[in-house]
């Protein structure tokens, strides 16, 4: 596998993420794109104000995890997908580009500075804290010629390295392995198959790790029924703490978690009884829900976790598409052309695969979520051409690799 400079790329590339460095690691030496085309880090207040990006980034968690929730246990990662969302956003024009901003809520400029010095400032120390990586992969044998522009807008916000190599198994493993480190092993990969008809991956892998606060004490854990959807009681195993901000609002109540250090918490929504959880999802917005969690009240909650781990895989191609952005997926519509050297219709996105994990139990929690966003390249759409082999006609076997005629003939009468 080749490592691509940003800035040099006339050539076909087959990128992906660095094989299995951390964000320090990546984004070295490259030049940031010129200022007409991207936001300085410094506009980040600025357009922070102009668009609220908390709001943006909530907003479309939101309805992403309700076009994906139908009832079921179901976990996205809403920074995971923004963050996929946003490198390709780089690579958008056009109508392309306005429907992804639509659905993410805000302008690519303004979310590439935003996410940018959140995630630089994002409190992180060994095992309590969040990782976060992105990378580029392209196939070495697609003939794609990436825009040096664009990978350096993705390794300038996103620290994104851009790498080459043939799409085969071999390289499937190689990304499946690089989400696992990335991930501390908690989802073992995102790619079933890498077949050669894809011509760039962009992924984003994420982990979290954190302790409580307050470990639980085994005296703190007893047998609890928990009622299941369907109304099947589940033995399950309560974990039982004193916390200290409550939330409510009409439909719910619940509380607020915190762990170590208090720079993440964990909090929960009980709907009201008569309340169908699905109802009260559908519900929500992300200023609404963001509104809730600012306006918790302070005071003692006793409050009862059960130990859970799940797992959730989703192909949100279909959801996006519902959501507003379809000329994406559209092979006579999707406009990448700042992406690689490509006209309207050639290049378009073929998946996008989501994958998370959560675990929690007395210690604290693990959760993990890897989205991988799949390009395609298309044949432009032209003139309809007919070629009816009804009157005789000159035929040849051909030895593809070297355009050498194996057999030339002629057909002059059938029979």
């Amino acid at each position: 596998m080749k490592r691509i400079s940003a800035g040099f790329l006339t050539l076909a590339l087959a990128l992906f993420m660095t094989g299995c460095g951390s964000r320090d690691q990546v984004g070295q030496g490259v030049e940031p794109p010129p200022p007409a085309e991207t936001s300085g880090a410094g506009q980040a207040e600025e357009t922070a104000e102009a668009v609220p990006w908390e709001n943006a980034v909530a907003g479309f968690g939101m309805e992403l995890f309700q076009a994906c929730f139908q009832g079921d246990n179901t976990l996205v990662s809403p920074l995971s997908a923004v963050e996929a969302l946003a490198m390709a956003a780089n690579g958008a024009d056009g109508q392309t580009l306005a429907q992804m901003e639509e659905v993410l809520g805000i302008r690519t400029e303004q979310l590439n500075a935003c996410l940018h010095d959140y995630v630089q400032a994002l409190p992180s120390e060994e095992g309590n804290g969040v990782h976060l990586a992105n990378g580029i992969w392209v196939n070495s044998e697609s003939g794609l010629k990436v825009r040096p522009e664009f990978l350096q807008a993705n390794e300038r916000w996103y620290g994104a390295g851009a790498f080459e190599t043939v799409f085969d198994s071999d390289t499937r493993d190689a990304v499946n392995a690089w989400v696992s480190d990335n991930t501390g092993g908690r989802i073992d990969g995102i790619l079933d198959e890498l077949s050669p008809d894809k011509v760039m991956i962009l992924v984003n892998a994420l982990a979290f790790d954190g302790q409580w606060e307050n470990i639980y004490r085994e005296d703190q854990v007893q047998a609890g029924t928990f009622t299941a959807g369907n109304g099947e009681s589940q033995d399950v195993e309560l974990m039982h703490s004193t916390e200290e901000v409550y939330l409510q609002d009409t439909d719910a109540v619940g509380f607020v978690k915190y762990y170590e250090g208090r720079d993440y918490a964990f909090a929960a929504l009980l709907p009201e009884e008569g309340v169908p959880l699905q109802d009260y999802v559908a519900s929500l917005t992300g200023e609404r829900l963001r509104a809730l969690l600012a306006e918790g009240e302070r005071t003692l909650v006793e409050a009862d976790i059960p130990k859970f781990t799940a797992g959730y895989g989703a192909d949100l191609t279909g959801v996006l598409g519902a959501l507003g952005m379809t000329d994406a997926f559209d092979g006579q519509k999707a406009d990448f052309s700042r992406l690689a050297e490509a006209a309207a219709g050639e290049l378009r996105i073929d998946q996008v695969q989501h994958r998370t994990y959560i675990s929690v139990n007395e210690e604290g929690t693990e959760a993990g979520a890897a989205i991988a966003v799949d390009f395609v390249a298309m044949s432009m759409p032209g003139p309809v051409r007919t070629v009816t082999l009804d009157r005789p006609f000159l035929y040849l076997l051909l030895d593809c690799e070297h355009q050498v005629p194996l057999f030339i003939g002629a057909m002059t009468q059938v029979g």
